[in-house]
C-alpha cells in the first residue's frame, strides 16, 4: 500500500459515523454466539438444563403430580357417572310424616330378619338356590342402634314400659326383596331447623340401591304406612302444639265408645248427624263459595261430659284431636294462625276453657306484669274466621262460663252450633245405671227393682226433683260416674251411698249411717 493510499483510507474511516463503527463488531459477536449455541451441543442452555439432575427430578415430579391430579379427577367423574347410571337415592327428612314410619319399619324388618335367622326361614333351606343361601348368609345386620322407650298405662293403673331398638345415626345395610339397600341416617345437631321440630336435632335418612331395584322403595313405604296405621288402629291420636308444628302427645289413647258418653236425650245424635253431614258436603260448600269449616261450642258446669264427648266423637269418626292452649306463654297471633293452617288431616281442633284466656276484649294484667298469652283477641278472631284461616276444619270450643265470652267470638260463622251440657237428668242417670249394672248376673226384674230403689233414694235426698226424663239433678254426670266406679260390682252399695250426692244437709237419714271410729 502506498502512503497516499493509507492516508486516503484513514480519511474515509474518519468520515464514517461512530455508531456504525461500534455496532459492526457487536453484531458479529452475537452471530458467533448464536451459531455456537445452535451448532454446538456441549455448551448450549438446553443441554445444560437436561444435564442438571435437580431440574430433571423437579420436572418429573411436577409431571407425575399433574398426571395424578388429572387421573383422580377422571376417576371421580367416572365414578359419578357410574353412580348416576347405576344407583338411585331417596332422601327422607325428619320434617316428613313418613320419617318415624320408616324407622319403625326398619326396626321391625330387622327383628323379622333376626327371628328368621334364629328359628329358620319359612322356606326350607334345601329348596333355596345356591345364590339365595349365599345372600342369606351375607345379609348384613344393623350395628348402630338407638333405644326408644314407650310407657303404657294398664287398666289397674300400673305402668308397663316397652323398649324398642331402632336404627341409630350412622350407616346401615339391609336386604329387602332381593335388593341390598344402604341406609345413611345423618344427624345435624347445630342446624337451625331443630327449633321447628321441638328442639330436636335435624335429621335426614338417605336410602341408596341399584337403579334396577328402585321399585322396592314404593313397597317399603307402603309397608311402613300400613305398620303405622296398625299401631294406632282402634286408638285416638292426640296432637299438641310444640313450636310451630304439631306433634303427638304421648301414646295414642284407646278409642272411647260413643255410647259410653251419655248426654241428654237427642243431643248426642244431633251433633253427630250435623258433623257427618258437614264431612260429606265439601263440594256443596265449594260450589256456593262458603268457607268449608264448622265450629261448635259446648258449655255448661264442670263434669258434664264436654271433653269426654269430644274424645268419644273423635273415636267414632276415626279422627285425631289437636289441642291448643290459648294461655300458653309465647303463643302469638302468627303462630296460632300457622298452627290452625297446618292441622293434621282428619283431626278435630279443641280449644278448652276458652273463657279462662279471654274474659273480655282487654286481657287482665297479672301481678308480675304479664298480660297472659301474646295472642290478641283480634288475632284469635282472624285465626278462626279470617282471610288466611284454614279450610276443612272442625273446631270445638269448651267453656264453663258462657257469659264471660265476647259476642264476637260466638257469633254465627265462627260458632255454628251451641250446645249446653248441664247436670245429669233422670234420663242420663237411668242410662248410666244400665251401663254399669245392666249386665249383672241377676234377673231383669231384680235389676230394675234396684234401679227404682236408687232413683227413689235420689228423690228422698233431693238430688232429683221428680222422675221425669228431663228432670235435672243437682249433681253432674261425673259425680254419678264416680259413685258407680266406687261401687263397680256392688249396686247395693251405690244405693246406700246415694245420700252423698245431696246438695246440702240430708233431710232424712241414709239407709245405713256411715261408721265412725272413736279414739283410743
Amino acid at each position: 500500500m502506498q502512503p497516499g493510499d493509507a492516508a486516503t483510507t484513514v480519511a474515509q474511516h474518519a468520515s464514517q459515523p461512530v455508531s456504525a463503527v461500534a455496532s459492526t463488531p457487536n453484531k458479529q459477536d452475537l452471530a458467533k454466539q448464536l451459531s455456537t449455541v445452535a451448532g454446538s451441543g456441549d455448551g448450549s442452555i438446553f443441554s445444560q438444563l437436561t444435564s442438571n439432575p435437580f431440574f430433571t427430578a423437579g420436572f418429573g415430579l411436577a409431571g407425575l403430580g399433574a398426571l395424578a391430579a388429572f387421573g383422580q379427577r377422571g376417576l371421580r367423574r367416572a365414578a359419578g357417572l357410574i353412580r348416576q347410571r347405576l344407583l338411585v337415592d331417596v332422601e327422607i327428612s325428619i320434617k316428613d310424616e313418613s320419617y318415624p314410619w320408616f324407622l319403625y319399619w326398619m326396626s321391625q324388618h330387622e327383628q323379622r330378619q333376626l327371628t328368621s335367622h334364629i328359628t329358620g326361614s319359612s322356606t326350607p333351606v334345601e329348596r333355596l338356590s345356591l345364590s339365595e343361601r349365599i345372600f342369606q348368609r351375607l345379609t348384613p345386620r344393623m350395628r348402630h342402634l338407638a333405644v326408644e322407650t314407650s310407657k303404657v298405662e294398664l287398666p289397674n293403673g300400673a305402668i308397663n314400659t316397652h323398649f324398642a331398638l331402632i336404627p341409630g345415626p350412622g350407616q346401615h345395610f339391609i336386604r329387602y326383596s332381593g335388593a341390598f339397600i344402604h341406609v345413611n341416617r345423618q344427624r345435624e345437631a347445630n342446624r337451625t331447623e331443630m327449633l321447628s321440630t321441638g328442639s330436636r336435632p335435624f335429621e335426614t335418612t338417605i336410602l341408596t340401591t341399584l337403579y334396577r331395584d328402585r321399585f322396592v322403595f314404593e313397597s317399603i313405604f307402603r309397608e311402613a304406612h300400613e305398620l303405622a296405621a296398625k299401631a294406632v288402629e282402634g286408638k285416638t291420636v292426640i296432637y299438641n302444639a310444640r313450636g310451630v308444628t304439631w306433634e303427638r302427645f304421648g301414646n295414642p289413647r284407646q278409642k272411647r265408645p260413643l255410647d259410653s258418653v251419655i248426654l241428654e236425650k237427642g243431643v248426642k245424635e244431633r251433633i253427630v248427624a250435623d258433623i257427618q253431614d258437614f264431612i260429606g258436603s265439601a263440594k256443596w260448600y265449594a260450589d256456593r263459595g262458603v268457607p268449608y269449616r264448622r265450629g261448635y261450642l259446648l258449655y255448661g258446669p264442670p263434669g258434664t261430659g264436654k271433653s269426654s264427648f269430644i274424645q268419644a266423637l273423635a273415636g267414632h269418626l276415626d279422627y285425631g284431636i289437636a289441642i291448643i292452649n290459648l294461655s300458653e306463654r309465647g303463643l302469638t297471633d302468627d303462630r296460632l294462625n300457622h298452627l290452625l293452617t297446618i292441622i293434621p288431616q282428619r283431626t278435630l281442633v279443641l280449644l278448652e276453657d276458652v273463657d279462662a284466656a279471654y274474659n273480655s276484649r282487654r286481657q287482665k294484667v297479672e301481678a308480675d306484669g304479664y298480660a297472659g298469652a301474646n295472642v290478641t283477641f283480634s288475632g284469635l278472631l282472624n285465626a278462626l274466621d279470617g282471610v288466611a284461616s284454614a279450610e276443612e276444619r272442625i273446631l270445638f270450643l269448651t267453656t264453663n262460663h258462657i257469659e264471660r265470652l265476647d259476642e264476637a267470638l260466638v257469633r254465627p260463622g265462627r260458632v255454628d252450633m251451641t250446645v249446653r251440657l248441664g247436670n245429669a237428668t233422670a234420663y242420663q242417670i237411668s242410662a248410666l245405671w244400665d251401663r254399669f249394672y245392666g249386665d249383672a248376673s241377676e234377673t231383669e226384674d231384680a235389676a230394675n227393682a234396684k234401679k227404682d230403689l236408687f232413683m227413689q233414694r235420689l228423690l228422698e235426698c233431693r238430688v232429683l226433683p221428680d222422675l221425669e226424663d228431663r228432670a235435672v239433678s243437682s249433681a253432674s254426670t261425673a259425680a254419678f260416674q264416680g259413685l258407680f266406679l266406687y261401687n263397680k260390682v256392688n249396686a247395693q252399695g251405690a244405693i246406700e251411698m246415694a245420700w252423698q250426692l245431696s246438695p246440702g244437709e240430708m233431710p232424712n237419714a241414709p239407709l245405713e249411717e256411715p261408721k265412725t271410729y272413736g279414739t283410743a
